[in-house]
């Protein structure tokens, strides 16, 4: 199965799918540990305290994403 990834409406991304081949890391190249998960919620919003996953703080804040995806490049 792919891995997924699903950017709720002003909301977190959802990854979902075989997570086992996902590597995630931090801004110094260490490893985060995702072992054993089978969905992950990533922060958009920025004022998660727990970055790069989602604490919810999207709804405290008011985010709001952009309507529509922007074209890559």
């Amino acid at each position: 199965m792919a891995i997924k990834m699903l950017f709720s409406a002003n909301g977190s991304i959802v990854v979902g799918g075989d997570l086992s081949e996902l590597r995630l890391t931090d801004s110094t190249g260490q490893p985060i540990d995702i072992s054993g998960e089978t969905k992950l919620f990533l922060c958009r919003c920025g004022a998660s305290k727990t970055k790069p996953f989602c604490d919810g703080s999207h709804e405290v804040i008011g985010f709001q994403a952009a309507d529509a995806a922007a074209a890559p490049g």
